[in-house]
Parts: structure tokens; C-alpha cells; sequence
């Protein structure tokens, strides 16, 4: 079972690309949030799944978990808060490959998750427990996330960790980097953008070719993780063990929406991962390059459509999409 951890919430997508936010004209409430994204794509690809947060005691609420459970997501672990509302997204798109950001959360449902509420039997089963940085900006979601890292591995779970940094949920970007660097020791899978990548790495800026980013990403793995994946959008992905690195190029598709194809991304390399009996095992170059050769598949068909959990593939249409391609 694939568990993640963190925020459920509403995106409200623009009406039209192309448009700053203060441009555009309308917005369209969908289901979102980095990991409960990441637990409907592991299910549609076929790996069971559980999510673990919590949401207000409103209608986004309940709806978002009923939206959960109509994917087969198991929700078990989800808690309702009575005093904070659901957290929302408000996006802007000014281009397909690009996403502006404003969080109603002061505070969101999401920050008040505490280390008690959390299903401790789920969390001893994972297979791999995934979560990301919004988990991190604020007590007691903080101590919750630590918390369930540790059961979770005392489990024998892969602990996947996506930096997803969004600058405005932090109160400085040192605060941001201290968290994110505080949790390289405890992860094994390490999800990075090329800007979140220069970050913790210590650099102003990260060249795209193989060597430039191996050289950052040697950085990072020398801090903890195993494995670390950088995903690059239109460019495609790339990883570094300690035997090596490399590039898996791109599949070339007409982008409509890439907010979300990080996650999906990250739901099919989990996927490949622990599919099997060792997970590590598979963090060699050679089995590494067809992994992440699928999850650039499924981040790719997610590009498609507007809207992640709406367009997030089945295993099915993943397998059609490689054939073709």
C-alpha cells in the first residue's frame, strides 16, 4: 500500500490560461493537494491507497473525502476539524507550464493535524509513505509528519519526500531550506524541481544537462536520501544514485494543464518501486531509466486536461501511451 500524508484541499483553477491572477475572470472549484493527488494516481495505476489529513467541518470537507473514497482511496486516516476550514488554492495559469499560487490557510484544517490522530495501523503497512514540504510549515502538522515517518519506517516503508516549495506558506525562504534540509537524513526518495534543486543545493541556478545536475543531486544524496529525482517539465526527469545518474528525455505531448504532473510523476515511479519484494534493488542506473520512463508516461497523459485528479491516468492508459510511443 502506498500511504501519503498532508494537504487536502480545493484548487480553484482559472477559467482561462494565459491570465495572471488578478486577470482572471472566473475560478472553478476541483479536488487537490499534492499527496492526496499522489494516493488517487497510485490507485488508478493499480497500488492500493491511503491518505492521511485533515479537513474542515465544511462542504469542501466532506466533499473532498467522498471524492476520495469514490476513487478507492482508503480514508480511514482523514480527520475533521471544527474550528479551521478547509485549505484552498486559488491558480493562475499564464502559461501551460506555468502556475501562480495564492493559499487561503491562516490556518487551514490541513496545519492542525496532530501526531495522536494519526492511524498508526496504516502507516505499519505502507509500503511506501509519501508526503511533502506543506506538512512542514507549521505546528502541529510538523510533529504529526515526523511522527508518522517514524512508524512508517519502523514498518520497513520507502519514506518519499517531495519539496514542492511554495514561498508564500513559509514566513522566510531560510525557514523553507532549514526544514527541507532537516529532512534529507530521514528519507530515502528525495522529489525535486531544478529551482528547488539549486536551493538546497547551495546554488544560484542548476544547468539542465546531466552533469550539472548530477553534480547537485551527489550533493544532496550525500546528506541522506538513496535516490533523488528531479523533475523538469517539458524536459523530461532525472535521477542520481551513488552508482550514477541519468536523463530519461521527454514524451512530446500538446500540454493543457501541467500543475499536478509532478504528482503524478510520483505516483507511478512509487508504483515501479514497490511492486516488487526490494525496493531497493531497483535504484540501480539500468532499472532506474525504465521506471522513470513510465512515471514520465503518466505525468505526461496527466498534462493533458485541466484539473489533476480528473486527469489522472489509469494503469491502462499508461500501457497504451508506451506502446505508441
Amino acid at each position: 500500500m502506498i500511504v501519503t500524508l498532508g494537504e487536502l484541499l480545493v484548487d480553484m483553477f482559472p477559467a482561462e490560461l494565459g491570465r495572471r491572477l488578478a486577470e482572471v475572470s472566473a475560478f472553478r472549484p476541483k479536488p487537490g493537494g499534492a499527496p492526496a493527488n499522489v494516493a488517487v494516481a497510485a490507485h488508478r495505476l493499480g497500488m492500493p491507497s491511503a491518505f492521511i489529513g485533515k479537513v474542515g467541518d465544511d462542504a469542501f470537507g466532506y466533499h473532498l473525502i467522498e471524492v476520495l473514497k469514490q476513487e478507492g482511496v482508503e480514508t480511514r486516516g482523514v480527520r475533521i476539524d471544527d474550528y479551521a476550514r478547509t485549505t484552498m488554492a486559488v491558480i493562475a495559469m499564464p502559461d501551460e507550464n506555468t502556475a501562480e499560487f495564492i493559499f487561503y490557510r491562516n490556518p487551514g484544517a490541513d496545519t492542525r493535524l496532530q501526531a495522536g490522530e494519526l492511524d498508526r495501523e496504516l502507516l505499519q503497512q505502507a509500503r511506501a509513505f509519501h508526503f511533502g514540504s506543506l506538512s512542514l510549515t507549521d505546528e502541529p502538522v510538523r510533529s504529526a509528519t515526523l511522527e508518522a515517518i517514524k512508524i512508517a519506517r519502523a514498518g520497513g516503508a520507502l519514506i518519499s519526500y517531495d519539496v514542492n516549495y511554495r514561498p508564500s506558506l513559509w514566513r522566510e525562504p531560510k525557514d523553507a531550506l532549514d526544514q527541507a534540509m532537516a529532512m534529507l537524513p530521514e528519507v530515502d526518495l528525495l522529489k525535486i524541481n531544478e529551482t528547488e534543486l539549486a536551493l538546497l543545493a547551495g546554488k544560484d541556478r542548476v544547468e539542465q544537462d546531466a552533469e550539472s545536475l548530477g553534480a547537485a543531486a551527489k550533493v544532496l544524496l550525500e546528506k541522506g536520501p538513496a535516490l533523488c529525482v528531479v523533475t523538469l517539465g517539458p524536459n523530461g526527469s532525472f535521477f542520481q544514485v551513488a552508482e550514477g545518474g541519468a536523463h530519461i528525455p521527454p514524451f512530446r505531448v500538446k500540454t493543457v494543464d501541467a500543475v499536478g504532473c509532478g504528482d503524478a510523476f510520483i505516483a507511478g515511479l512509487l508504483g515501479r518501486l514497490v511492486a516488487g519484494d526490494d525496493w531497493r534493488a531497483l535504484l540501480t542506473v539500468a532499472r532506474l531509466g525504465e521506471a522513470l520512463r513510465y512515471a514520465n508516461a503518466v505525468g505526461a497523459l496527466t498534462s493533458l486536461t485541466q484539473g489533476v485528479i480528473p486527469a489522472l491516468p489509469t494503469a491502462a492508459q499508461v500501457d497504451e501511451f508506451l506502446k505508441s510511443n
